[in-house]
């Protein structure tokens, strides 16, 4: 569970738990990590719970959280699988930061850093002793891409970062654009190879949540974007808009390709771009070839 120790993440975290499940939290503040851990413990004394300090957008630091992982799953005698992965982790940032790749870092954390890690936990996923969920949280917003490039300077976020105005709100929808295409091209592949009993891939699209997504986002614009969409009650508290992740983490055996919105176990269609298999692909292709430069190409 990605980025657990605040809004959606956290909420998720805590159902999970409620459901038996021992559930590792992944996030860079170890302080955070350890509130998460006792919030979510005098909720639920019974919580089976273990943090991991992690940059989920570095490559570096992802491969060394899987090893730690792994060995740790070794140690406590465990069975050595991962039954759920929810990569959640997503930011927003309105100005221009660079990961220790070079990607733009909103890039690197809401798609690249997803990307990374369900393929180098895959063998993990592949253990499980029942069939494994993945589930990868995007947002509406990625029907506003209407154009999508796929070469390695868009992918990378190079050509976001040599803009004279960084397009932030742009870079974004980008990214959510881009999990769901890897999304749908890894259904399809481990279709391809058989595995589509075996590993289930799905996306969640929690809403409009009032979450600290738009912390770098002016106070006035924020407050007053959040005071209109709760007058036109879009506006969901992160214990509701947890649910389409929890619908997804929870399908029926066999669902798999699919897009869970607005709660109650409810799909509805992504945009028309998000479903073209030959951009998928390219996007596979450029993004392997793009991390082949980095510790990943070693994996």
């Amino acid at each position: 569970m990605e980025e657990a120790t605040s809004g959606l993440g956290f909420s998720t975290a805590c159902k999970i738990s409620k459901e038996g499940f021992v559930v590792v939290i992944v996030g860079r503040s170890e302080q955070l990590l350890s509130e998460t851990i006792r919030k979510i413990k005098d909720l639920n004394e019974d919580a089976q719970l273990k943090a991991f300090q992690a940059d989920l957008s570095s490559v570096e630091s992802i491969i060394k959280f899987k090893d730690s992982l792994r060995q740790w799953l070794l140690d406590s005698n465990l069975h050595c699988s991962v039954q759920i992965l929810i990569n959640n982790a997503g930011i927003l940032a309105t100005s221009p930061r660079v990961t220790a790749e070079g990607y733009d870092q909103m890039i690197g954390t809401n798609y690249v850093g997803a990307f990374v890690l369900t393929k180098l936990l895959l063998p993990l996923l592949e253990n499980s002793p029942v069939s494994s969920k993945i589930v990868n949280v995007t947002s509406f917003t990625h029907r506003a891409v209407t154009n999508l490039q796929v070469d390695e300077g868009t992918v990378s976020g190079k050509k976001f970062l040599s803009s004279k105005h960084y397009p932030y709100a742009q870079v974004y929808e980008y990214s959510k654009l881009c999990i769901l295409l890897f999304s749908f091209e890894l259904h399809r592949q481990l279709t391809q190879m058989g595995k589509s009993h075996q590993i289930f891939v799905n996306v969640a699209d929690p809403g409009i949540v009032k979450t600290n997504i738009l912390q770098e986002v002016p106070a006035c614009l924020s407050w007053f974007a959040y005071f209109v969409l709760k007058r036109l009650r879009l506006l969901q508290s992160p214990d509701r808009g947890k649910d389409s992740i929890i619908d997804a983490a929870f399908a029926p055996p066999g669902t798999s390709g699919a897009y869970f919105f607005g709660g109650k176990g409810r799909t509805i269609n992504p945009s028309a771009l998000s479903r073209n298999a030959k951009l998928a692909h390219e996007l596979w292709e450029t993004t392997c070839n793009m991390l082949s430069a980095t510790p990943f190409g070693n994996e």
